[in-house]
């Protein structure tokens, strides 16, 4: 029997497919799917199966020094005990094996551990075949022609698995523990990850010490006959054309000339034709670029790209090539779209071209192509799985095509002793544009004027500006710039800004350092430079392609790294309480909302023991004033603050059901001053004891029908956040209440009718017997928790939401959180 070990279960079942020709069947072992036909059996890891982690010793983090980690020993063990008595299971009974994991440093290192985990159970070859797209023909090529493991890529991989960790875990420590923030809220850092936050906070920090500068621009309107069109003033300054003008007083002496002039006369025709080239191929950064630019996060664009890669519809995401192989067949490539109907006639249009001869970027590299389309055309994809093939589609089709062609028209008038320019363009030969319609193609009309033509001015403008700051790098300009500072590697810098999220660091895009990114930069900056430190960064990530290329060992960059951290914390030593003043201070105004009412100290976002989130004064024990926040979501401070109480607003961070809670004071106030609206008798206690149900404003901001005997009683019933919520005439037969409608501005009422009819009935609608029964998971996520080792409700509720997170690309960890609220097994 020939065992085959893929990355993920996804592709077990896509190879299984292929090399079956569809006749595969899947059964499962230890909870694992296993694809078998003939003599192969097919079995998906779930990436990684094996962590590295320090001895048992080395995990209170109040016992031992953060320093101690340094030196530490760092062991190896199975993380999916499921899947390696799986995998060893059929290793027992298979004469050889294939490993068919990724083709990158991480694929390489996962086979390898599979490699270890079957060497000493099997009897027999264990080969690697390698491969850029699963597709029919490259996968069928690949297995026809295996090869041996690369262990010098495999042991760069797990150089920076060990580096990450020595840094990652001392330095997390070290922070954490001199702030005095653990549990949950422990202050993370990383090797790629600190230097990543400094670029951004670098950033910030131009923006914060911009001084504007003013100037004035000025307008007027040119007209030949009927044709009119806009020119900007202009001086000639050290041989350059300049339009700022920097003093006031000679801006509004221009202005007062043009205002006169009502005439211009025609000084110089320029025209000439510029070429606009096509673009390069998709490499990994340039793909998460032209993603950003439809919408999409880097994080979000690369978890399609995979998912599209391993259906088969692209070639492999993660690769620095920008050059097409001698191989790919162009026209053939472009044949097989020639039928379909979305890209049938664009396809066509290019094969009648005389040559197809690609554009070529400067990267040019060996092990995977640049990412284009395969050829076979999706069945089913949700509308932004279609949105990225269409884009990688037609990033091909813009590769192959011609250049467009540009006219240019400059006029230059002269009007009272003012010089007035207008530049025109026109697209000419749309060329690439015509399949490539995501680069802009505005024209700008200008008449044909003559030079000694006269023409009409009116409508003179005086524009009053300022310089701005530099603007804040959005996602993939980040990462373009990270991959320009040798910061990370295609496979992880989309990740690295993803942790930055995930643990409070950034927020919006583009991308904001809080308070605490600028403390923890600062804190770095100050005691340990090296903790921010690009350079250092950048010379590892060298260090680990020598690995790879097999002119440097494991050990001796580790050891180096271990040293380099070191000398991190002897620079440290003795800064702890410092650090730790610091840090305190930046969480504190990360958290602040403004001024207590009663004591006018500062009121701050608290976390209970229970988890839930409160304001409170950061006075206690001495002021005890409390507001309430929702019991949904994780909040977020905002600059925006109420002008009445001086408190910045708060936006409750829920997924796809985020909402902006505003004033916390504002929504306690309305709450305090609305009676409730009695509905009926509370079928709990009303017969009994009198409860009556009612509408119930809550001073969290939320609404419910609820029992007027509350705390006694406790049934409640929810209602919408927003919109008026009116009590009509109607009565629902079975409870005896009247029925509920919604109004929200001028949109339809939404007719909620009885308030238990309609939740009952949203409770059978939501009934949860199956993970893809969880509002927001579908098939495709589904079989994502699934190759987590998330196999069933049960699997779900009692997971750790960040380490599945860390597991499922395309999923954070406060929505499997929102998803484990929905299990009741």
């Amino acid at each position: 029997m020939e065992l085959i070990i893929t990355e993920k279960d996804n592709a077990a079942r896509r190879i299984a497919d292929i090399l079956s020709d569809g006749s595969a069947t899947a059964d499962r072992r230890n909870g694992v799917n296993v694809y078998s036909w003939g003599g192969r059996r097919c079995i998906g890891l779930s990436g990684h199966v094996v962590g590295i982690d320090f001895p048992s010793e080395y995990s209170d983090w109040r016992d031992v020094r953060p320093a101690e980690l340094v030196g530490a020993e760092v062991v190896k063990t199975e993380t999916r005990e499921n899947i390696v008595a799986a995998l060893r299971s059929l290793a027992r009974k298979a004469e050889r094996a294939i490993i068919a994991t990724d083709y990158d440093r991480e694929g390489e290192l996962i086979g390898k551990e599979a490699y270890e985990l079957i060497n000493e159970e099997i009897d027999g070859p264990i080969r690697r075949v390698r491969f850029s797209s699963i597709t029919d023909r490259e996968v069928n090529t690949a297995f026809s022609t295996p090869e041996e493991i690369d262990f010098d890529l495999a042991a760069a991989g797990e150089a920076r698995q060990i580096i990450d960790l020595l840094w990652g875990a001392s330095l997390t420590r070290f922070l954490s523990l001199s702030a005095k923030q653990l549990g949950n809220d422990f202050i993370s850092v990383g090797r790629v990850q600190s230097p990543t936050l400094k670029l951004i906070v670098d950033r910030e920090r131009e923006i914060e010490a911009f001084d504007p500068e003013d100037y004035w621009e000025l307008f007027a309107v040119l007209a030949q006959e009927d044709e009119r069109f806009e020119a900007q003033y202009f001086y000639h300054e050290d041989n350059n054309e300049q339009e700022r003008v920097w003093d006031e007083d000679t801006a509004a002496q221009v202005y007062e000339r043009l205002s006169d002039a009502g005439r211009a006369r025609v000084e110089s025709v320029q025209r000439r034709t510029r070429t606009d080239d096509p673009p390069t191929p998709f490499n990994t950064t340039q793909y998460i670029r032209a993603a950003g630019s439809i919408g999409f996060s880097a994080q979000r664009a690369m978890s399609i790209a995979e998912d599209l890669y391993t259906a088969g519809y692209i070639t492999y995401p993660r690769t620095d090539n920008t050059v097409y192989p001698d191989d790919l067949d162009q026209r053939a490539l472009l044949e097989t779209f020639a039928e379909h109907p979305s890209y049938g006639d664009d396809a066509q249009s290019l094969l009648e071209l005389d040559d197809l001869e690609p554009t070529a970027g400067e990267n040019e590299t060996t092990d995977h192509p640049p990412i284009h389309p395969t050829g076979e055309f999706p069945s089913e994809l949700d509308d932004d799985e279609w949105k990225v093939y269409e884009l990688v589609v037609r990033r091909f089709f813009a590769t192959v095509a011609e250049p467009a062609t540009w006219a240019h028209l400059k006029v230059v008038a002269e009007a009272n002793e003012s010089l007035l320019k207008a530049n025109g363009k026109r697209l000419v030969e749309p060329g690439y544009h015509d399949v490539y319609p995501y680069v802009s193609t505005s024209e700008n009309y200008v008449p044909e004027v003559a030079k000694g033509d006269d023409l009409d001015l009116s409508d003179a403008q005086l524009e009053a500006k300022q310089t701005q700051p530099p603007r804040r790098r959005g996602q993939s300009r980040l990462i373009e710039e990270m991959e320009k500072r040798g910061l990370g590697t295609k496979s992880t810098r989309h990740n690295t800004l993803q942790k930055l999220y995930n643990r409070g660091y950034i927020e919006g895009d583009p991308p904001r350092p809080t308070t605490l990114a600028k403390g923890v930069v600062k804190a770095g900056e100050e005691f340990a430079d090296l903790i921010v430190s690009e350079e250092m960064t950048a010379a590892l990530e060298r260090d680990m392609t020598a690995i790879a290329n097999g002119d440097a060992t494991l050990n001796e960059v580790t050891d180096e790294s271990r040293d380099v951290l070191q000398r991190v914390f002897e620079e440290l030593h003795g800064s702890h309480e410092a650090i730790g003043r610091h840090l305190r201070a930046a969480l504190k105004a990360d958290k602040a909302l403004g001024p207590c009412p009663i004591c006018g100290e500062t009121l701050l976002v608290r976390r209970s023991r229970h988890g839930s989130y409160f304001v409170g004064c950061d006075g206690y024990p001495d002021c005890t004033y409390t507001l309430p926040l929702p019991s949904k979501g994780e909040p977020l401070v905002l600059d925006d603050a109420c002008e009445e109480h001086d408190l910045h607003h708060v936006k409750m961070l829920a997924g796809r059901d985020t909402f902006v809670h505003g004033c916390p004071q504002c929504s306690a106030d309305e709450a305090d001053a609305t009676e409730d609206r009695s509905i009926g008798v509370c079928p709990d206690c009303g017969a009994d004891h009198g409860g009556e149900l009612a509408i119930k404003q809550l001073r969290s901001g939320s609404r419910l029908v609820g029992c007027t005997r509350y705390p006694e009683c406790t049934y409640s019933l929810p209602l919408p956040r927003r919109g008026d919520i009116v009590i009509t005439d109607s009565v629902c037969d079975e409870h005896d209440l009247p029925y509920l409608e919604v109004h929200d501005g001028d949109s339809e009422p939404w007719e909620l009718g009885c308030p238990i009819c309609n939740y009952e009935e949203y409770q059978e609608k939501h009934a949860v017997s199956a993970i893809e029964d969880i509002d927001g998971i579908g098939q495709k996520t589904a079989e994502k928790l699934e190759s987590a080792g998330i196999d069933s409700l049960t699997d779900l509720r009692d997971a750790d939401a960040d380490d599945v997170a860390s597991e499922v690309t395309g999923v954070s960890a406060d929505r499997i959180r929102e998803w484990q609220a929905q299990v009741t097994v």
